[in-house]
């Protein structure tokens, strides 16, 4: 397949490139820096933070799936991700490109956006102690981050694409297994923890799975 990735420098990003050129797809990279460009045929340099319409539109053309790696460095860069979504899907629509996996995260789903003010209070995956310790917790904490991702699924559900936003829990650096499990429309019963090698896996998987489109699909080791 010919696949672009957007945020292709970060942790999922760059292995998302890897595991996608050693499995033989056209892979196009949309760095914002050049010089930490990783391994593939093509990159693109795009500022998402910016307006990058034109860089975008370049990356997105003729390809079969956009992978969308784009997630916060820190609390402090709350909003890139729904702001770079909304530009990615313009640029989509624009180019006719219409398959996009994208990486939102497992607390989600019952998080507050604009089109959505009254989410579920608890995921339907979730046990108790998920429920009423540990998600609660990673939610006050992580408030905002959490809120622009919530918006960011607010954004693929109007966005008339084929997408899918892949909900892992706490990411870790650890090798890629295979063995990771996933969960239509709901997280995955006491899943804490995923590999970045992993997410990366199942986006490439997704990304050829007609099923799961129009769905969130929660992962999980």
């Amino acid at each position: 397949m010919k696949l672009t990735v957007v945020a292709a420098t970060g942790g999922i990003g760059r292995l998302l490139c890897a595991q996608a050129t050693a499995a033989g797809h056209d892979v196009t990279a949309v760095v914002r820096d050049p010089a930490a460009r990783p391994h593939a045929a093509t990159t693109v340099v795009a500022d998402l933070a910016t307006d990058s319409g034109a860089a975008l539109a370049t990356a997105v053309a003729g390809a079969d799936a956009v992978l969308s790696a784009l997630g916060p460095r820190s609390t402090a860069d709350a909003g890139i991700v729904s702001r770079g979504t909304r530009a990615v899907v313009a640029a989509m629509r624009g180019a006719g490109a219409a398959r996009l996996v994208v990486v939102s995260a497992s607390p989600v789903g019952t998080v507050a956006s604009p089109a959505q003010p009254r989410p579920p209070r608890h995921d339907l995956g979730d046990g108790i102690v998920m429920r009423t310790v540990l998600t609660p917790v990673v939610k006050r904490v992580l408030a905002a981050v959490y809120a622009d991702l919530a918006e960011m699924e607010d954004v693929l559900r109007g966005s008339g694409l084929d997408w899918t936003a892949v909900r892992p829990p706490r990411l870790t650096n650890g090798p890629y297994t295979g063995t990771y499990r996933t969960a239509l429309d709901r997280n995955v019963r006491r899943g804490l923890t995923i590999s970045r090698a992993d997410v990366a896996a199942a986006m490439l998987t997704a990304a050829a799975d007609p099923s799961t489109v129009g769905h969130t699909l929660g992962l999980a080791s």
